[in-house]
């Protein structure tokens, strides 16, 4: 609010029986959310008012409730070095744990870059109206950001809006964006430490789309099996398909891989367009054996047209 960035009108409450009035007299739906660390299970989506108030008895207080934003969502990356900041992509997640974006919000199931549909003066404006008045206010606080900072965003039908930040890079979507990174990123990253973002190249970017599909173990996101032997099958190491480690560990023999984690293994897939780079991410995927191993298989199906 304070450095006039655009978001979800809001409401922030310590009292439980302030909070369900107000629920009661706003209606559904309303995002339900946990003013602090949760553990990544402090945010409901309430499509009823009985899942609204049932949420503010079962999450820890202090709570916000805001309104549901309602658009496209875009995850937007920015490096700053305290004053000036540079785009560094876009992509979209997919956070719905099922197949046509059903189910509970997860940590992410798979992503894409480029954005086909985004307008193209979308980095430019995200730029002037998120990323640089965020910096510029922390800049006045006298506590300069420097670092990357990540704009989850809804684009609405009035206009961009924020939904969350994060000053870290995100999961699954790094993944896709620095694929398509022709340029080093270490040099980049440097430049954002030291203050030297205003004189540093733009950022040079492979052409083509990269897609990423997340290996899921059983069970995730309540409660995730750990300790699963993964095999992985020998499959042709053609440029485009490969797999990165998330939860993983050693089972203890020499060469044995198992599970550690919710979300186990990203398959990433890049090609000449949406579609080549999900065919090359699913072929990577297959090759894949988990027991209870799962994953989604519409992982940017709709931009591609499919």
């Amino acid at each position: 609010d304070a450095a006039g960035i655009p978001t979800a009108r809001w409401e922030r409450f310590d009292d439980r029986d302030a909070a369900r009035e107000f629920v009661t007299r706003r209606g559904a739906p309303v995002v339900v959310k946990a003013d602090g660390l949760a553990g990544g299970k402090g945010v409901v989506v309430a499509e009823t008012e009985a899942e609204a108030l049932a949420a503010v008895d079962a999450l820890a207080l202090p709570l916000v409730i805001e309104e549901v934003l309602a658009g496209e969502e875009v995850s937007f990356f920015a490096l700053c070095d305290g004053t000036d900041a540079i785009p560094l992509g876009a992509a979209q997640d997919h956070k719905r744990l099922g197949t046509r974006d059903t189910g509970p919000n997860t940590g992410g199931m798979g992503a894409y870059a480029p954005l086909p549909w985004a307008p193209a003066s979308l980095p430019g404006e995200v730029l002037d109206t998120v990323i640089q008045p965020a910096i510029d206010v922390l800049r006045r606080r006298g506590t300069p950001y420097r670092g990357l900072l990540y704009a989850g965003l809804s684009l609405t039908a009035a206009g961009v809006r924020v939904v969350e930040f994060n000053a870290r890079f995100g999961d699954p979507e790094t993944q896709v964006v620095l694929d398509r990174l022709a340029t080093p990123l270490a040099g980049l990253l440097r430049a954002a430490a030291a203050g030297g973002l205003a004189g540093a190249p733009p950022p040079r970017w492979r052409p083509g789309a990269a897609v990423t599909v997340v290996i899921a173990a059983e069970g995730y996101p309540e409660a995730p099996v750990k300790g699963d032997r993964i095999e992985i099958q020998e499959f042709t190491e053609r440029e485009g398909a490969y797999l990165l480690h998330a939860g993983t560990a050693s089972g203890g023999r020499e060469g044995t891989l198992v599970s550690a984690g919710g979300r186990v293994l990203n398959a990433v897939g890049t090609g000449e367009d949406l579609r080549a780079a999900r065919a090359a991410a699913y072929e990577a995927a297959a090759r894949v054996r988990m027991r209870g191993g799962w994953y989604r298989h519409d992982i940017a199906a709709r931009a591609a047209g499919l």
